[in-house]
């Protein structure tokens, strides 16, 4: 919490006014989500994470979306193929009312292994989420953003830093486009 919003409720309880915190409160994003429930084509380039090599591999399938818990989490499920070579997971998106924060968890259905979350939530029709990775033993920074969101497409990009978050690597771009 900003100290302009402690001085705020401080001077709410001295004169009984609603507080600024509470006449500027963002709105509740438990349903940040909601515009992506539905069925979805998948085109995803990857490559292994903090490599700059040019080599990506395309692949295409696709994801679906459903509500769990009344709204505030999700399910997306994701199976994308390239030739021989498939992915398939489940991410789990939870809603936290009092950080107003999102946690994507997403599990590999190859391995049954659960990666470490990413935290955020959206701001200006963008959503961002960071977290912590480890990469060959290494501990290392993750950013997930999703961006140009329409009722029909979205994209999705995940990106590594091996320097405490001053450069980045894109590894994974998706774009989703809603099926028919």
């Amino acid at each position: 919490m900003t100290s302009w919003i402690h001085a705020s409720v401080m001077l709410a309880a001295l004169t009984g006014t609603p507080t600024i915190a509470a006449q500027t409160a963002p709105p509740d994003g438990a349903h940040d989500f909601d515009w992506e429930l539905g069925a979805w084509s998948t085109q995803v380039r990857v490559r292994a994470p903090l490599s700059t090599a040019e080599d990506w591999t395309e692949f295409r399938g696709t994801s679906v979306v459903r509500p769990l818990g009344q709204g505030r989490a999700n399910v997306v499920e994701l199976s994308v193929a390239s030739g021989d070579r498939r992915i398939e997971g489940v991410s789990l998106r939870l809603y936290n009312p009092r950080t107003r924060q999102w946690s994507l968890n997403f599990a590999n259905l190859k391995n049954g292994l659960l990666t470490t979350p990413v935290y955020g939530g959206y701001k200006d029709g963008k959503g961002v989420f960071h977290g912590q990775d480890t990469v060959d033993d290494r501990v290392v920074w993750v950013r997930f953003e999703i961006s140009v969101i329409s009722p029909t497409s979205a994209r999705f990009e995940q990106a590594y830093s091996a320097d405490g978050g001053r450069s980045w690597i894109v590894n994974w771009v998706a774009t989703d486009t809603r099926a028919s």
